[in-house]
């Protein structure tokens, strides 16, 4: 494994499935735990989270979580001051590309089909892997 110092943008899809125990990519979360991955983040990233963690795991576990990146040092909140505007089928993902940006991350890790737009070749350069690529090439 070799994930020190990478800068990573987490995908809600690939939160909700890297937090359970026996998750195949629990090794991400337990990256971060450990301090071996920095997470970062922004204010409406964390809201995201928040609200489909309590519709898919309940309150509790989503205080706990936003908790957890609100505190963690290896969870870094960034505020971005440009919006891209990329992703015209779903707008909603376009924060994680702004929070890739704004805190010059090494990826965005996300199972979502709709970061695969040609755009992101270009400008802003924003490297996106699936949850299993980045397993492959980190934790192989």
């Amino acid at each position: 494994m070799n994930t020190t110092g990478l800068r990573v943008v987490i995908d809600t899809n690939v939160l909700i499935a890297m937090i359970g125990l026996s998750s195949p990519y629990r090794p991400i979360f337990d990256s971060i735990i450990d301090g071996e991955l920095t997470m970062c983040i922004t204010t409406e990233i964390l809201y995201e989270y928040q609200e489909i963690l309590a519709r898919k795991n309940g309150a509790d576990v989503a205080d706990n979580m936003i908790q957890f990146f609100s505190i963690h040092p290896f969870v870094e909140k960034v505020e971005p001051f440009y919006h891209f505007k990329i992703i015209e089928q779903d707008p909603d993902d376009d924060k994680f590309i702004d929070c890739a940006v704004a805190a010059s991350a090494d990826c965005i890790v996300s199972n979502d089909r709709h970061f695969s737009h040609p755009r992101l070749l270009d400008f802003p350069k924003v490297r996106v892997l699936t949850a299993e690529k980045f397993m492959e090439k980190y934790y192989s």
